[in-house]
């Protein structure tokens, strides 16, 4: 057994060496060492504990542990050999159970490309862009602070797709069909069939158990000293621990988000921006026209978020150029016949509200830069697997699967009560899971829901607040028996306190 272990441990080590070898920053920091190896505090007698003391005392030690921290949470648990993804295909193709959702994942993205190829030969624009004109380039660079008073004809532009289509697509899901099942009896609008594993209400209480404590970090009880000490510290695992509680004072919030998605600025990072601004200087994209429209149609609208249009033109047309979205996000894969289509440079095709994933970021950041990387950083993490077909734990099927069975088993009266009426219970709060509750609650209110979503790190916490707002509203909605009113009912949540409903939900017995 201890054989095995070891084996495993260096495997990982292994794994974690290889990958901190292909990062930005692994080139400085080696320099920095071959530094540090040349100065007189590192003694070549003894050497390696000499050189740990000047590695600590240079600050590289907590920078090390922090990027390991990142990439044992993100990258290491991909599959990276050929070997495991043959072996993974040919599970999908004979008897993986839920082989048919990465199937319908996989159609999914061929349709959107399709539908934005479409868009492009009707427009008769190109996919891959075009040089702009002199003229325009140097008026859009002039306006680039204030994009928007760039004048632009969005007329025949209409978003790809929104919520409402790919929950569509979501309800006509059908899975293989279990021997003597009658599938007749199973209603259209349930997901209890479909085969994904995930937490009851007592694994929710243990893994969010952190909520409910009030343990005091580095010895006091200002949150503002504890969150100044802990950034001092300049420890990840520290900054995420912190953001558990759900408490996080807005001037420090935006630091915390940056030390937990490990997004501090480097010389590089301030190349790479500088290089997809000019991509959009440059080039004229029809996923810029999208970009505007959907930020007209979204953040321009919100008494929230519209003093913000002008920095979000910034960071969505400069997403849309960025190769480095498409090699990091996870897509499925699944053996499908027919015509594979492109998208645009960033793989992520705009939909209805996308720009409502960056809006918030705006009250953590002065800087677009700043911003950009760390909204970046999210929409990577977690918001990619709300708005496509997976079947990734923390993914969107599963986040609807976790609010059925939550609602079936924790609130069986607004379940019947649904059943009754024929109304499907995720067409009320699809558009809040999806969206991450962007738009939906006042910002100050989703940055505290979002920093449970990085101090716990996952999106079930999405699917319980929903549960809870239900639970919230329960006497409102048993009273009336049509979608409008109940929508009408759930639209306002400017009164919903993120926080003392969350804790009150998971103390109860």
């Amino acid at each position: 057994m201890e054989e095995l272990q070891d084996a495993s441990i260096h495997h990982s080590t292994a794994k974690v060496i290889a990958a901190i070898k292909n990062i930005k920053r692994y080139e400085p920091i080696y320099k920095e060492l071959q530094r540090l190896v040349c100065t007189p505090n590192v003694d070549k007698n003894e050497m390696r504990a000499t050189l740990e003391t000047a590695i600590k005392t240079a600050g590289l030690e907590t920078e090390i542990r922090n990027i390991i921290f990142n990439l044992v949470r993100t990258r290491l648990g991909k599959p990276q050999d050929k070997a495991s993804a043959a072996t993974t295909k040919q599970k999908s193709t004979q008897s993986d159970p839920v082989g048919y959702l990465k199937r319908a994942g996989v159609m999914w993205d061929r349709r959107v490309r399709k539908s934005l190829n479409a868009m492009c030969a009707e427009l008769k624009v190109p996919l891959h862009g075009q040089p702009r004109i002199s003229a325009d380039r140097e008026d859009f660079v002039a306006k680039w602070n204030e994009l928007s008073s760039y004048n632009m004809d969005l007329a025949n532009y209409r978003p790809v797709y929104a919520p409402k289509d790919l929950l569509d697509v979501f309800l006509s899901l059908k899975g293989p069909a279990k021997s003597g099942e009658n599938t007749d009896q199973i209603p259209k609008w349930e997901f209890s069939h479909i085969a994904l594993p995930v937490k009851n209400l007592f694994e929710l209480r243990t893994h969010f158990a952190d909520l409910l404590r009030s343990d005091n970090y580095m010895g006091v009880s200002d949150p503002k000293v504890q969150c100044q000490r802990i950034l001092e510290a300049k420890h990840a695992p520290l900054c995420q621990q912190f953001l558990k509680k759900g408490c996080t004072p807005a001037p420090y919030r935006g630091a915390l988000w940056a030390s937990v998605l490990d997004t501090k600025l480097h010389d590089y990072d301030i190349e790479y921006w500088q290089k997809l601004r000019n991509a959009v200087w440059t080039t004229d994209h029809i996923v810029d026209k999208l970009v505007f429209k959907d930020i007209q149609l979204t953040a321009s609208n919100d008494d929230q978020y519209f003093v913000f249009e002008d920095v979000l033109y910034q960071v969505m047309l400069c997403f849309s150029r960025d190769t480095e979205v498409a090699n990091c996000v996870e897509y499925e894969s699944f053996p499908v016949k027919g015509r594979i289509y492109e998208g645009p440079p960033s793989g992520v095709v705009p939909f209805h509200g996308i720009c409502m994933f960056a809006a918030p970021f705006c009250y953590l950041y002065d800087s677009p830069m700043n911003l950009y990387f760390t909204f970046r950083a999210f929409y990577i993490r977690y918001c990619h697997r709300l708005t496509t077909i997976n079947t990734h734990p923390q993914g969107i099927i599963s986040l609807c699967l976790l609010f059925e069975k939550l609602l079936q088993t924790y609130e069986p009266e607004l379940w019947s009560h649904f059943r009754e009426l024929q109304i499907q219970p995720l067409r009320l709060v699809f558009k809040w899971l999806m969206r991450a509750f962007s738009g939906h609650l006042p910002p100050k209110q989703l940055l505290v829901l979002w920093d449970l979503i990085l101090g716990f790190d996952s999106l079930e916490i999405l699917s319980l607040f929903s549960i809870i707002i239900l639970s919230f509203r329960k006497e409102s909605i048993m009273q009336v028996n049509s979608l409008d009113s109940i929508e009408a009912i759930l639209a306002d949540l400017s009164s919903i306190k993120v926080l003392p409903l969350v804790q009150m939900a998971l103390s109860r017995d």
